[in-house]
């Protein structure tokens, strides 16, 4: 029964997180051209490029108690269209205020996706799969970074077109797809397993044993309040954090850094950073299935923290853009490869509505290294007009995650 409905979910999900991570990432190629046009420096780029994760943060936790209450169906749907237009209207900014006031608004559309899928799959799959099941998804940032990253860069070569610049018909083409989906979201996504028509009755209810937690003392529901309070979900909130920084700090300005480093033009520089991703990809899936067949969360955690920290060190201490291609591949491999033995972690201890705000404070917290890390990168590369200490300083970040991850109890996780 998980195999099948891993084959009917997945790609559909798979398909959607691609769209929400390139509309998230897609400024940073639009920032090739963009910033100069309306007159936008490196620190107030990154200012407005974080600013989307202060909007993501306050509407997190709301926004995924809300989906627990109303059903992930007309949630989702309702947030991909919301962001779906927010982020088209990205094409016509004019300067830092209407740049700093979109991605904010961005932001509040989109939040509650991520922690909501994350609980979603949680409904559909019982925790011995999770960190295969959510590695499998979560690959799609990466896929987003490989697919979107030489997409963005030959967008931005429409550049005159009907009387457009490149930039805005980046964020024209690809905020459209986020509309279409979330209408196709309320039409064909199944809120649990029992409504969903392509299961028997007979597989609705061993699917629906796999998944009760039964009387395990770390399953039984927590209240909600109990879950935002919880040590455990703090320290994991800021092991999160750290990550996010990393991956964000890196992913926000990795157009500007490889065109540094080159003389390619828009898409051989779209060519070039879709390097990393490709790594990222193939280390977040194989991370991921080897997690589950250890059952173990921490260690595996840990060590691609450390791996992604030493690869950023490594790209800060080398000014060849082979060997700093090469580190930020190795950086992408232990952020990306952290991501479905984390979250497998993270689902492990909670239930109920305590998940749903769990998740979603884990989620939250976490994300303000979406804002910390661009601005951290453009502040420092704006003091010493260089991307050496701003990597450094994400080194050091996630050599920090990779010791609170450290920290976190082992899980006793059993097959049903």
């Amino acid at each position: 029964m998980v195999d099948k409905a891993a084959r009917r979910l997945l790609p559909f999900l798979f398909l959607l997180y691609i769209v929400a991570y390139l509309d998230r990432i897609n400024v940073s190629f639009a920032a090739l051209h963009m910033n100069q046009d309306i007159g936008l420096s490196a620190a107030a780029y990154g200012l407005g490029a974080g600013l989307f994760f202060i909007g993501y943060f306050l509407f997190e936790v709301p926004s995924n108690l809300i989906l627990a209450r109303v059903g992930p169906r007309f949630w989702i749907a309702r947030i991909m269209v919301s962001w779906g237009l927010v982020s088209m209207a990205m094409a016509w900014v004019e300067g830092e205020r209407s740049f700093y006031a979109l991605r904010f608004l961005l932001g509040l559309a989109e939040a509650g996706f991520f922690p909501g899928i994350i609980l979603y799959l949680t409904y559909w799959f019982p925790p011995a799969y999770r960190a295969r099941i959510i590695a499998l998804f979560m690959t799609a940032t990466a896929v987003a970074g490989l697919v979107g990253s030489p997409v963005s860069g030959a967008l931005l070569t429409l550049h005159g077109w009907l009387g457009l610049r490149g930039w805005q018909w980046l964020f024209l083409l690809e905020g459209l797809p986020a509309v279409a989906l979330g209408i196709l979201v309320w039409f064909t996504l199944p809120d649990r397993p029992q409504h969903a028509r392509w299961l028997t009755p007979a597989e609705k209810e061993i699917l629906g044993r796999s998944l009760d937690p039964g009387d395990e003392p770390s399953r039984r529901p927590r209240p909600t309040l109990g879950a935002l309070l919880s040590p455990a979900a703090w320290r994991l909130s800021l092991a999160y954090l750290a990550l996010v920084i990393g991956m964000y700090g890196v992913g926000m300005w990795l157009p500007q850094m490889l065109k540094g480093l080159s003389r390619w033009g828009d898409l051989g520089i779209g060519l070039l950073a879709a390097v990393p991703y490709l790594a990222a990809a193939v280390g977040m899936v194989w991370m991921g299935r080897h997690s589950d067949r250890c059952r173990e969360r921490r260690i595996h955690v840990t060590l691609s923290l450390l791996a992604a920290s030493a690869g950023l060190a490594a790209s800060a201490a080398t000014d060849s853009q082979v060997l700093s291609l090469l580190a930020l591949s190795l950086a992408a491999v232990g952020i990306w490869g952290a991501l479905g033995p984390f979250w497998a972690m993270a689902t492990s201890f909670l239930s109920g509505s305590a998940a749903a705000a769990g998740i979603a404070l884990i989620n939250a917290i976490g994300n303000l290294g979406g804002f910390l890390g661009p601005y951290l990168m453009g502040w420092l590369k704006e003091l010493t007009l260089h991307y050496t200490a701003g990597l450094a300083a994400l080194a050091a970040i996630l050599a920090v995650g990779a010791w609170l991850a450290s920290l976190h109890p082992d899980n006793d996780e059993r097959t049903p």
